[in-house]
Parts: C-alpha cells; sequence; structure tokens
C-alpha cells in the first residue's frame, strides 16, 4: 500500500508577514499619495475659518505655478544641491579608494569610518541651529577672524547670497558624505581582489587602477547615490528653513521647492500644493531615468551588441 506523501508548504506565511507592509503602505502612502493627485485638480484651500472648494478646475493649478517663481525655486534647489553634492561625491570617493587600498596598510579603520560617520547622525536642525550661532554676525568663527586680523568688521555671512548657500551647501556636505563614503567603500570592498592584483601584475598604476577598474566596477553604487542624492536635493527643506527661518533670505535666493511647497499647505492651498507635488515627482522621475541610462547606458549598448553578434553567427 502506497503511502501518499503530504507536502508541507510555507509559502503562505511569508505573504502573511509581508501583509503589515502592504496595508500599512495602503493606508499612510497610497492613498495618501493618489488623493494629492486628486487634489492638484481642484481649487481647494481655506481662508480664515471659510473653506472654499473642492471645485474641479483641470489643469490651472499647474498653469498658475508655471507663472509663480516655482522655476526660480527650482533653480535656487538645484544650485544648493550641486554645493553639497559635487565635493561630497569627490571626497566620498577619495576617501573610500584611500582606506580600501590594502596596500597602504591604514591602521585604526574602524575608528576613521566611525568618526566620517558621526555628522550624519546629527539632526539637520541640530545643525542648522549650530551653523546659525557660529556664523552669526556676533558668533565666535567673526571672532576668530577678526582677533588674528583677517577682517575689521563682522562678516555678515548670511546676509549675502553666496555667503548663505554656501553654509547650506556645507552643511549638506557635512552630514552625508560620510554615508556615501561607507556605502562606495562596501562596492569596492565587493570587487574581487584578484582584479587588482592583475591589474598592478600588468604595471598599471593608482590612476589608472582607479578610472578603468574601480569606477566602472562601482557604477551601480554611484547610480545608486546619484539618484538618492537628487531625490534628497529635491526634497531640501529642513536646514535651509532653520537656517533663514523659513524666509529664504536674502531675496528668497535659498528658497526651496519644498519650502515654497510648505507655504501653500501652511496657508491650507491643497490644491495648489498638490500640483506642485505633482511637478517634484514628475522631475524626480524624469532626472532619475536619466541618471539610470547615463550609468545602465553602456552596459545595455554592450549587450545587445554582443547578443546581435550571437544571432549573426548563428
Amino acid at each position: 500500500m502506497n503511502k501518499k506523501k503530504h507536502h508541507l508548504s510555507y509559502a503562505k506565511w511569508g505573504y502573511i508577514f509581508i501583509l503589515p507592509f502592504f496595508v500599512t503602505f495602503f493606508i499612510f502612502s497610497l492613498i495618501p499619495l493618489v488623493d494629492t493627485v486628486r487634489y492638484s485638480f481642484f481649487e481647494y484651500y481655506r481662508s480664515g475659518i471659510k473653506e472654499i472648494g473642492p471645485t474641479f478646475i483641470g489643469l490651472e493649478n499647474y498653469a498658475e505655478l508655471l507663472k509663480s517663481d516655482m522655476v526660480g525655486y527650482a533653480g535656487n534647489t538645484l544650485i544648493l544641491w550641486l554645493i553639497g553634492f559635487v565635493p561630497q561625491i569627490v571626497i566620498a570617493l577619495l576617501l573610500a579608494n584611500w582606506f580600501t587600498d590594502v596596500r597602504l596598510k591604514i591602521r585604526g579603520k574602524q575608528f576613521f569610518k566611525i568618526i566620517i560617520y558621526l555628522p550624519n547622525l546629527i539632526m539637520a536642525s541640530a545643525f542648522a541651529m549650530l551653523f546659525f550661532a557660529l556664523f552669526s554676525t556676533n558668533g565666535p568663527i567673526n571672532s576668530i577672524l577678526m582677533s588674528i586680523g583677517l577682517t575689521d568688521a563682522p562678516i555678515d555671512f548670511m546676509g549675502t547670497t553666496f555667503g548663505t548657500r554656501s553654509l547650506i551647501g556645507l552643511m549638506n556636505f557635512l552630514m552625508w558624505f560620510g554615508n556615501t563614503t561607507i556605502m562606495l567603500m562596501a562596492a569596492i570592498m565587493g570587487i574581487s581582489p584578484d582584479i587588482f592584483e592583475a591589474a598592478e601584475l600588468d604595471g598599471c598604476g593608482s590612476f589608472r587602477r582607479f578610472f578603468s577598474i574601480t569606477l566602472p566596477l562601482i557604477r551601480p553604487i554611484l547610480a545608486y547615490t546619484l539618484i538618492t542624492s537628487i531625490i534628497g536635493g529635491l526634497q531640501m527643506f529642513d536646514v535651509p528653513q532653520i537656517l533663514t527661518n523659513g524666509q529664504g533670505n536674502p531675496d528668497r535666493t535659498s528658497m526651496t521647492l519644498i519650502m515654497f511647497l510648505n507655504s501653500h499647505l501652511k496657508s491650507r492651498n491643497y490644491g495648489m500644493a498638490g500640483a506642485l507635488s505633482v511637478y517634484l515627482f514628475i522631475v524626480s522621475g524624469i532626472l532619475c531615468f536619466f541618471v539610470y541610462r547615463m550609468t545602465n547606458g553602456s552596459d545595455s549598448t554592450a549587450k545587445h551588441r554582443k547578443h546581435a553578434k550571437g544571432g549573426a553567427k548563428a
């Protein structure tokens, strides 16, 4: 008599364990996202105790935003992001390549990793308040500059466009370069040591090895870093908000898109805020698509050519 073998499946438990995530995502993310897009087509705001709308107006909110200073604030956001990101990626690449080079035999790597990553643990609000105190006209930086004779009068760092943007960029650099360094170090350590040993035997120098081996092989992590940095840059809010007291001074040259969005939310103009959120989503998607294509385009082209050659031989 043949006994039937009972197969016990645990697949259902996987679905049960991930169910809370999907329920939470549906309630707290997907429904608000759909509502945001829906409200962007409506005139819906509050004036005092009077509520206007919601009245369907189509694309008027989108057209009104294009007539506003939104494009200028987008330019501010891009400039502030570049000031912080360019030195961040350069320093992070140099440090990551330095700490992962086995030939240097650097001691205390774990200590340096902790020191590099520590600024990432400090809240942006605390960073902004610290810099506000350090670089104010009566702050210690001006006192030091005057005491050593570099200036005769206090420098109003936050009274000029260059000074304010530089401080915001410096804060973003200090907060995030440690995180970027750790990720790039992990990517470089994932490269097989045999590749570097072969390159060294072939007489490959440090610069050639970095640009011909390291950079191409960590390209996926570089793409991830750039994409997340773009998204974070478009969402830049807390540092310029606190440093300029929400005004984007001087002359709104440090006003970012999210600060502009926050002003609409504060005034309870939900339709306009929804339209601006959709614009941000579209811009983020377009920029991330171009970054992905630039960083992975050559791989896709090479694979396409390889398949084409294989088909031609067949």
